[in-house]
């Protein structure tokens, strides 16, 4: 008799790509009671225990479920207390909107062997697995749970991936859980606190732009990334500049001008660089004391991660972080880029990469340079030190002409290829030249370089490396009277803004969010209007880069916890740190998710009852900084 396997996906789009591929596209197509899902049928060979099979492919569409609380603790948000949802039962339900598939995977999962799992190998999409199983269970008490490992949806390593599943891993799922249940708990207790402490002082603060009653919402990553903007926009305003002075040497051989830089670059005392500045013009002559001349390199890049993803989309693209991810996702569920959301940056030695690369030579733009590749010039990339065992780096899965895309998706096509094929290629080349000098018991430089071999940046031209002005020969130990010595004098400037790169940066620095969280927590500060973008410099321009601006309320609620005067601030990135810390220590087995959930909820607690009690301080900055009372 044979078996049947039911297969489930998280989004459609690859429940009919994986369909198709394993079916050699004899499919039928049923109805699944939902008008976005189809159920897929066809026989495949699983070979081994599996062997040949009648199988079923479906899909959810993300999460089926969502954690909430009793009626008591939703409808009245003066009682119980705030404080309460620390420790009120949470319910983990399917929604109201997803009721229908879960119906559909109950339902083929009767008379089923096994459920395979065909979500993204990824934290959420093992939880969004699990959920798939919990429904399968429901449906078949007996039904075997395996999941498919793949990073991309190219034919050839779906059927690998079926054929070789592998168990789906609850320390994934239990980490994931954790997150939503300590996010639900920790984000309902303090916006409720701050909602109901701002909402007393009337005004805007208790309504908002459209008139409803305002709702200030915490949310523990989403805090922490407003506090980096918050703090960079004080660096700026608060920025008193400081005045510097400087020396500046210049000498002309052979028809070209050479600028020797100063060593110390500036100083804040008038009085002492007056005193080297005088040396050195009664010193009339400078020697030379270091003449060298050696290869230099621009390293090729990195192969490329999520993040880096996200900040060269903002850097290059002119793209924010949010819109260039979703159009990875849309290359990825087209079948055209591996999965776009990953921190490995190191190719697996098994990889075929020639392979790869030999898709892009029928390419106009780049195709030549991928010709070269694969006539001798491919050379592995290099390595980075990040590995989550899950995907590989971003890469082109085949090739994609351009008629076949949006302006947009070929942006992101382009660069997620030449970003490709720049790291297969070998690092640019070059001769550097320094010569220093010893002038008045000062030490001065030039630098000089010239390009050689341009090599990836022929492909690559987010990156620039260009040849400087020539040196004329200088000798070691030779002595001069320089053309040209001046004593300069400037001051500092204020720091910019941040822009998009930046706060990603700060944000993965400082464990905020994951690769694959950052841009929605940079857009939910925005829609909640802590925070706005304008272009860099305050010009125009819908494709400049963007800087981030604090709103009056964004300031006021960062500084108000700010000045509370705790250990631990909930604008600063600490606790949140810790608990993302922690979901990789579960994720790994080095704790348990009780553990976890225990540690977390104490340490938010504390600062949640210490917060209570200097309710005040935000109070007073909301007065100051949104109705402008007290400034």
């Amino acid at each position: 008799m044979v078996s049947k396997i039911l297969c489930v996906a998280e989004k459609p789009s690859i429940a009919k790509a994986v369909a198709n591929h394993l079916s050699g596209g004899q499919v039928q197509v049923r109805n699944s009671g939902n008008q976005y899902i189809k159920n897929y049928c066809f026989d495949f060979n699983f070979g081994g225990r599996w062997g040949n099979c009648n199988v079923v492919m479906t899909s959810v569409v993300g999460h089926l479920t969502g954690a909430d609380f009793d009626q008591e603790h939703r409808q009245d948000w003066n009682y119980p207390p705030a404080e309460a949802l620390f420790s009120a039962p949470v319910f983990t339900t399917v929604d109201k909107d997803k009721v229908e598939i879960a119906a559909n995977i109950k339902k083929e999962a009767r008379g089923a062997r096994a459920l395979f799992i065909w979500t993204d190998c990824d934290r959420e999409g093992e939880h969004i697995g699990a959920e798939a199983r919990s429904q399968a269970l429901e449906g078949n008490a007996n039904i075997q749970v395996k999941r498919a490992r793949f990073s991309n949806i190219e034919r050839a390593h779906v059927i690998t991936a079926a054929k070789n599943p592998i168990d789906l891993d609850d320390r994934l799922v239990d980490a994931v859980s954790a997150r939503i249940e300590l996010d639900l708990r920790i984000g309902s207790a303090f916006t409720r606190m701050t909602t109901l402490a701002v909402r007393s002082l009337g005004g805007t603060l208790a309504v908002d732009e459209k008139g409803k009653r305002r709702i200030v919402s915490y949310g523990p990553c989403q805090f922490p990334t407003l506090g980096f903007v918050v703090d960079r926009y004080f660096r700026v305003v608060n920025f008193i500049p400081e005045p510097f002075w400087g020396i500046s040497v210049n000498h002309r051989r052979d028809n070209i001008d050479v600028h020797f830089s100063w060593k110390q670059v500036h100083l804040f005392d008038r009085a002492i660089v007056t005193i080297l500045f005088e040396r050195c013009i009664a010193a009339k002559v400078a020697k030379v004391i270091k003449v060298q001349e050696k290869p230099t390199k621009k390293w090729k890049p990195l192969p490329l991660t999520t993040v880096e993803l996200q900040k060269n989309a903002s850097r290059f693209l002119r793209m924010d972080s949010q819109r260039a991810m979703k159009i990875a996702e849309d290359l990825y569920n087209k079948g055209f880029i591996s999965y776009p959301r990953t921190e490995t940056d190191r190719f697996d030695k098994g990889m075929n990469l020639r392979a790869l690369v030999e898709k892009q030579t029928h390419d106009g733009r780049w195709g030549p340079f991928a010709q070269n590749l694969v006539n001798g010039g491919f050379q592995q990339p290099r390595e980075g030190r990040n590995d989550d065992k899950a995907h590989p780096p971003i890469h082109p899965v085949t090739y994609c002409a351009p008629t076949a895309l949006s302006a947009d998706e070929g942006k992101v096509y382009e660069f997620v290829t030449r970003r490709f094929l720049a790291c297969c290629s070998e690092d640019a080349k070059g001769q550097q030249t320094v010569v220093e000098l010893e002038y008045g018991s000062e030490i001065f430089s030039a630098h000089g370089l010239i390009v050689l071999e341009r090599n990836y940046l022929d492909v690559y031209p987010y990156d620039k490396w260009t040849s400087s002005t020539i040196l004329p020969r200088f000798t070691l130990g030779e002595r001069f009277e320089p053309t040209e010595a001046l004593m300069t004098e400037g001051k500092t400037g204020p720091p910019s803004y941040l822009t998009e790169p930046d706060l990603i940066a700060l944000m993965d620095a400082n464990g905020i969010g994951t690769d694959a969280t950052m841009a929605e927590h940079i857009a939910k500060i925005q829609e909640r209007n802590y925070a706005f973008t304008r272009p860099v410099g305050g010009g125009r321009g819908g494709n400049a880069m963007v800087e981030f601006i604090p709103s009056t309320l964004g300031v006021a609620l960062v500084t108000g916890y700010d000045q509370m005067g705790f250990d631990t601030s909930l604008s600063k990135p600490f606790l949140r740190k810790e608990m993302e810390s922690q979901m990789k220590d579960i994720c790994e087995g080095r704790i348990t998710r009780q553990h976890m959930m225990q540690n977390n909820i104490r340490q938010y607690k504390r600062v949640f009852v210490q917060s209570t009690e200097r309710l005040d301080v935000l109070r007073a900055a909301c007065r100051r900084y949104v109705q402008g009372i007290g400034a």
